[in-house]
């Protein structure tokens, strides 16, 4: 009787937290893509005070070239100075939340750059976006240009 009583209770117990993550993703979910919607605007717009509002202190980037941003400071400065030497129209889509913790996510997006004449570079971006307690910011991106392309 005592093993159902605790098999009882682990299985209710496992039951309650997988649905209370289940809540908490599908609430936060929206929030993540106005997140990753709100970088790509200020990208576009070159919005630097958007950036530091949406971006952690201690953010890293890894770019597509291979080059290595780390700080807020330098990751702005290259944003600004990449979308200024790579003009064009940005859009990401995201594809995949995958949440790591309640307060951890990990973001899947397709990464296309419309360029001035009409091609498009099509690449993807990986976010890890955490919880901070007031809203969503991006820790890290990684930016991907498959072989090939």
């Amino acid at each position: 009787m005592i093993r159902f009583c605790l098999l009882f209770f682990f299985t209710t117990l496992s039951f309650n937290t997988f649905s209370q993550t289940k809540d908490i993703t599908k609430e936060n979910s929206q929030e993540i893509i106005n997140l990753i919607s709100s970088y790509s605007k200020s990208r576009d717009t070159k919005d630097t005070v958007l950036l530091k509002k949406i971006l952690t202190k201690d953010i890293d980037q890894l770019v597509s070239s291979g080059v290595w941003r780390s700080g807020i400071q330098e990751a702005i400065k290259g944003m600004m100075e990449s979308s200024t030497s790579n003009p064009g129209e940005r859009t990401l889509h995201v594809e995949k939340i995958r949440f790591m913790a309640e307060e951890v996510a990990l973001v899947d997006a397709r990464y296309e750059i419309k360029n001035p004449d009409g091609s498009i570079r099509k690449m993807w971006s990986s976010f890890t976006v955490v919880d901070d307690g007031k809203s969503w910011r991006i820790s890290a991106i990684r930016n991907m240009l498959p072989a090939g392309n």
